[in-house]
């Protein structure tokens, strides 16, 4: 069982074997949920829950956490609104000063927003839920590149770093690269940086950012010398518009594709954890409680996989995740 230390960092997992076993990542807190009658469902909204639960944060766990919100309003009458903030803004702007129950993060969240939180009465509730297979991707007219090293990738995405195609290999374009990624409050901008560009903080911004990965999608598809990167549903949902690059941590690994696969069984060097955040007290809240429970529960669906484009839950990190949100409801 993990750790109830709040204040605790997730240690970083390997790229390698981040999904290979699903439910080992270290958690500040972990979540499950008492018996409700909310937990039957099926009523069409006749039961006695009511009430809103808030959901912010990061624009890759978006998909999950709106799909989740569609299926249990369905059943119930709650209001649950997702907004996609980014991680890091969902935390800052909203989550941390109370305003939102919930915050989704493509990255696990750091001391400086665990005490944050703390500042301002908000004990964060840790539920590691999916995972993904970060996407570098590029014009569909790009016919030079298939294959990148992270050295390759840091070289476009550093501070001061190349400004060519030909600055990286003198075989590709001698042409300036349009750049597209996501905000820097996003989790998926502060996990690539610290995974592939090197230290925190030294990520180029000389960039086109965005909250909306369909901008990115569209900033690819419309100019040939593009280069952007997103989480794996968004490439998923777009793949007759953009071409995903193929990914190795060195010019002496095989190449891996993204895919679901890769990133459960830990081949993708890019593969990483995905995860909700809950306020302590926000779980004592009935329509809260379930509503987490019903998310926790379905997180291992078959539809996160097919129609959402994420590695599910494993069994045992739904049962793990239920366990604990128990000790909190």
């Amino acid at each position: 069982m993990p750790d109830k230390q709040i204040g605790r960092r997730v240690d970083a997992v390997s790229r390698r074997k981040l999904l290979a076993a699903t439910g080992s990542i270290g958690a500040l807190a972990v979540a499950g949920c008492s018996e409700n009658e909310a937990s039957d469902g099926g009523d069409g909204g006749s039961d006695a829950l009511s009430g809103e639960v808030v959901v912010t944060g990061s624009s890759t766990v978006f998909p999950i956490s709106d799909r989740m919100a569609e299926e249990f309003m369905a059943e119930h009458d709650v209001n649950v609104p997702v907004d996609s903030t980014g991680s890091g803004g969902g935390f800052e702007n909203h989550f941390c000063p109370g305003d939102s129950d919930i915050n989704g993060a493509s990255r696990p969240i750091k001391d400086a927003e665990v005490a944050s939180c703390g500042d301002q009465g908000v004990t964060p509730v840790e539920f590691h839920v999916a995972g993904d297979a970060l996407t570098m991707a590029v014009s569909p007219e790009n016919d030079w590149v298939d294959c990148m090293t992270f050295d390759e990738m840091a070289q476009i995405w550093q501070e001061d770093g190349a400004e060519t195609w030909a600055d990286v290999d003198p075989d590709w374009p001698d042409e300036e690269f349009e750049l597209f990624g996501p905000d820097t409050t996003s989790g998926t901008f502060d996990w690539f940086t610290e995974n592939v560009v090197g230290e925190a903080g030294n990520h180029r911004d000389d960039y086109e950012p965005t909250e909306d990965d369909n901008i990115i999608i569209q900033g690819l598809e419309q100019n040939p010398y593009a280069i952007g990167y997103f989480g794996y549903a968004y490439y998923a949902e777009n793949q007759d518009r953009v071409k995903a690059l193929e990914v190795r941590e060195t010019a002496d690994d095989e190449c891996g594709e993204p895919s679901l696969q890769a990133a459960s069984d830990g081949t993708y060097p890019m593969a990483r954890p995905l995860f909700i955040y809950a306020s302590e007290d926000a779980i004592q809240r009935e329509e809260v409680a379930a509503f987490l429970e019903f998310y926790l529960e379905n997180a291992s669906a078959d539809f996160v996989a097919d129609e959402i484009g994420y590695v599910p839950s494993s069994d045992k990190m739904v049962e793990e995740n239920l366990a604990t949100l128990e000790e909190y409801a």
